[in-house]
Parts: structure tokens; sequence; C-alpha cells
């Protein structure tokens, strides 16, 4: 039994299905229980919106309301206040600064918990989720999930706010060819090398990859190349306004095995 996949979850597909390269190949939506429930009135209206910075906007409004983020100043306790002011950006931004960190083992708290794909990395190599380093994943991602009011939920709005806007601006579009700079295979599992630069890779379960091939060089010695099934972006800079969330062109990407080219710097 694959050790990085979960026997059940919160979505339409089994955590196997999502995991494999036939998914990568043949890609299907991927439905989060509740979600589309929860934000059915949201992307009713975005149907009305032309402009996508409005539509960013109009969403985190929404996410505002839903979740009263904007009322932790009228909260009594410290702990209170803080549980609703650090929202999903709070997260974002955490994880943007470092993956390792405890706002990254939140999210890849919530890919594993909605999706069933188990980390293979958090500051440390997870052999399995009876290891040490998972443990010490589990507390970072318990320390984090205490720090804000419904964070999971707010992370399923999330996702298919993204879905909703990828859909939208590129209906045709099935893949995308994205890139990641890495100096070893540290955190991701090499399961096959089928030719010279070519590699079938597990990746860990949330990555971040960039679409400009330049940048991904800043990042290491060696560029993965990959083309990742539009529902298994989870979150792309740009996508909400820039007076929100200021970002690089960079997308957190659902993990499994992936078919890799492996580029090597001169």
């Amino acid at each position: 039994m694959n050790e990085h996949v979960t026997p059940i979850n919160l979505c339409n597909l089994p955590p196997w299905s999502i995991a494999s390269r036939h998914y990568n190949c043949h890609p299907q939506p991927l439905e989060i229980q509740g979600a589309q429930h929860i934000g059915r009135m949201l992307f009713k209206e975005l149907e009305q919106i032309a402009d996508p910075e409005l539509r960013g906007s109009r969403f985190h409004d929404f996410m505002d309301v839903t979740f009263q983020l904007h009322q932790w100043q009228r909260e009594a306790s410290r702990s209170c206040q803080k549980s609703l002011k650090n929202s999903y950006l709070r997260f974002l931004r955490g994880w943007l600064f470092d993956s390792n960190s405890i706002e990254g083992a939140v999210l890849k708290g919530w890919v594993e918990s909605r999706l069933g794909l188990v980390p293979t990395f958090h500051r440390n190599k997870i052999a399995d989720i009876h290891s040490e380093e998972y443990f010490q994943y589990m507390v970072d991602r318990m320390n984090g999930s205490s720090r804000t009011s419904a964070i999971f939920s707010q992370l399923d709005l999330l996702y298919e706010f993204i879905q909703y806007e990828l859909r939208r601006r590129k209906p045709d579009c099935q893949h995308l060819v994205l890139y990641r700079g890495v100096n070893d295979f540290e955190e991701h599992v090499i399961l096959e090398k089928t030719d010279k630069t070519s590699y079938i890779m597990r990746l860990n379960n949330l990555n971040s990859f960039t679409a400009d091939f330049e940048r991904a060089w800043e990042f290491g010695s060696r560029v993965l190349q990959v083309a990742v099934p539009l529902p298994k972006i989870f979150f792309l800079c740009g996508i909400l306004p820039k007076s929100l969330f200021r970002g690089e062109d960079e997308y957190l990407v659902f993990g499994g095995e992936y078919d890799v080219k492996v580029m090597i710097g001169g």
C-alpha cells in the first residue's frame, strides 16, 4: 500500500486515483465535499462580473463576511482576535516565506484532509505516517490550525474560487507546463528513471512551481518540468488583487506521481 495516501478523503475521487499518473494524463474536476454548496451564491454572482480583479475583490469580501474576518477587533480576548485576524491570506503568505513553517503544515494538512495525500516532506523527509517526522508535522499542523477560525473551510472556498477562475480564464486548457528549481531531490521520491533526463517522481502533497522557466533557475541547480492538470492547482499568485496579496509568479500544486523532466544548469 502507498504510505503517502490515506484510505479516505473529502473529495469526489479516491486518494489513490488523485495521486496517480493516470489522473495527470486524464484529469477530472476535484470537488471538495460541501464547498460548492457554501459558495453557491458567490459563484452565481461572479458569473455577472467581467473584470477579473473585481471578482477577486468580491471573493475576499465574501470570505470576510462568511467567516467574520473583519470582526477581530471586537473580540475581547487576544486569542479570539488572532483567530479571526489570521485568515487564509496569513497562511498563503506564510507558505511563500517558508513552506516548512507552521503555516506550511496547515496547508499540507488541508491537502491531506481533503484529498487524502500525505506529505512526503515537512522540515525533514516523511517516510510514513508512523514516523517521528510525521508526528512533528502534525504538531505544526495542529498549532497552526488553532491560530484561526475555520481555516480548512476557508481553504475549501479558496480552492473552489481558484478553480472557477482557471476554468473561466483558460476554458480550453487541461494542463499547464510549470517549473520548480531544486538543488537536490530531498523533498521528492524518485520512483523510476525512464531516460537520461526523465523520471517518475512522487512529489510532496503540496509544492511551489512557477510558469517562468528562467525564474525557476534562481531556486536551484536543477529545474523540474511537469505538465500539471488544472484541477491540481491549489493557488496561483495574480488571481487575488494586489491590494490583498502581493507575490511572485508562483503556483501551489498538489502532489502525487508525476512524469518529470529534469534540466541541469551548466
